[in-house]
């Protein structure tokens, strides 16, 4: 549900940037393409700026339609296929991989590992649609328009990149190698500029996603899809995602390029052209994606009263960091850092939709005072009852409050572990 979008362990939504090895889920900043992936709910931090973590999908290239060939829920599930991955080398003869040195085959491997993604992209973008998309439409799983919301407008990148892929073939010369990959680059990236709303729309079609997913059809559907040969054990947000996570792998393609490039190779220099290119493209994307999702989570607030509203929250732009804490009594709360100010919420359903429900007086970030609590500052004696059960001192504790003590607020605080309280209190002191 709604929810699950909302709460990512990372405090990370949209920073369109290269995906760390590590697996490592910091706090959420709010320019970050990110965490679109899978979010969890358990309490922590969710920053947005961080990484948009990307994974390599690769698979058969058949696609039944799941509508065409239903599987049994009760058969256990279909191994995951894998499209053939063969290396550009060991397609080469034995007389022309002895005439290339060491770092032209491992270019050349570079150049069409990009070649085969865009291959295997539109496959999938077109299966998307084939296998998902049509048969619920057609079987009235969902309306047109939920699937318009969800889906987008995929079949307008198919086109882009097959562009892209036969530029690619016409620049492969009979023995299979390309001379120069540079200037089709250049002129080809800035139309990646195409996936702005795309991105910008993730956050949502991903809440709608999981709530339709309380309708047994939907799930039905979903799961003998899942358990069929052609989603290699994919569900259909993977997909969904397979774009983003493509758009954060294009610099790192590049780079691995550029670093088996002979230094006095004509595509040097146009290939770090290329690499400013694809960063000034995702950097555009997650300033876009970063104000839609704030945008997202302002128009899920609702007052109690008409003094909690501020005209500091209606004007953000960015959302610094949000995600689930506790307050002294042991209640979740959902607290949101915009770039001005704190406002502290109560998740609540309303109607399968999830909304945040403004607990007392936000705090403008320039009338707000941080106290980083340690372990035990806070007794049993009643505080974090709930919160600590047993125990007979809280931890992972810091406080907030208004500077002025006339409007009398203060807000004890507990965050699911140190890592989240750290990531918490930095995030409000950079605040």
């Amino acid at each position: 549900n709604e929810a699950a979008v909302a709460a990512s362990t990372t405090c990370s939504l949209l920073y369109l940037q290269e995906p760390s090895n590590k697996r490592v889920r910091p706090l959420a900043r709010v320019t970050s393409l990110a965490n679109l992936i899978s979010p969890v709910r358990n309490g922590a931090v969710r920053r947005f700026g961080q990484t948009i973590q990307s994974f390599t999908l690769r698979g058969d290239s058949k696609s039944p339609s799941c509508a065409q060939k239903a599987c049994s829920r009760s058969a256990a599930p279909t191994p995951p296929k894998r499209r053939n991955s063969v290396l550009w080398s060991e397609m080469l003869d034995v007389n022309m991989k002895e005439s290339l040195s060491t770092k032209e085959i491992k270019r050349q491997e570079a150049i069409y590992e990009m070649s085969r993604g865009e291959q295997d992209l539109i496959e999938d973008l077109k299966l998307a649609r084939k296998a998902y998309h049509d048969p619920m439409l057609k079987l009235s799983i969902m309306s047109e328009e939920e699937l318009t919301h969800i889906f987008g407008d995929l079949d307008s990148y198919i086109p882009l990149h097959e562009d892209l892929l036969a530029s690619l073939g016409e620049a492969t010369k009979p023995d299979g190698t390309v001379e120069q990959i540079g200037p089709i680059l250049v002129k080809w990236l800035p139309r990646l500029h195409a996936y702005k709303g795309y991105c910008s729309n993730q956050l949502a079609a991903k809440a709608l996603l999981d709530q339709k997913k309380q309708d047994r059809r939907v799930q039905d559907f979903l799961q003998r899809c899942l358990e069929s040969p052609f989603s290699r054990k994919l569900d259909l947000w993977s997909f969904l995602d397979i774009p983003r996570s493509r758009l954060v792998k294009y610099p790192l393609l590049l780079k691995e390029i550029l670093r088996h490039t002979p230094k006095d190779h004509p595509d040097i220099q146009i290939l770090e052209e290329a690499i400013t290119i694809i960063q000034g493209v995702l950097s555009d994307i997650n300033l876009k994606k970063g104000e839609s999702e704030c945008q997202y989570y302002i128009d899920k607030l609702e007052y109690l009263d008409e003094k909690q509203k501020d005209p500091r929250i209606e004007g953000s732009k960015a959302l610094l960091c949000h995600g689930e804490l506790k307050n002294k009594n042991g209640h979740k709360l959902y607290v949101f850092l915009f770039q001005d100010i704190l406002v502290l919420t109560r998740p609540v359903t309303r109607n399968e939709r999830q909304s945040y429900q403004v607990y007392r007086q936000p705090i403008p970030v320039q009338e707000l005072l941080l106290e980083d609590l340690q372990d035990g500052d806070v007794k049993m004696g009643g505080s974090f009852r709930g919160a600590f059960g047993n125990s007979d001192k809280a931890k992972n504790i810091f406080r907030v409050r208004f500077q002025d003590p006339c409007p009398g607020q203060s807000h004890t605080l507990q965050a699911n572990d140190i890592f989240h309280k750290q990531q918490w209190v930095n995030c409000i002191r950079t605040a």
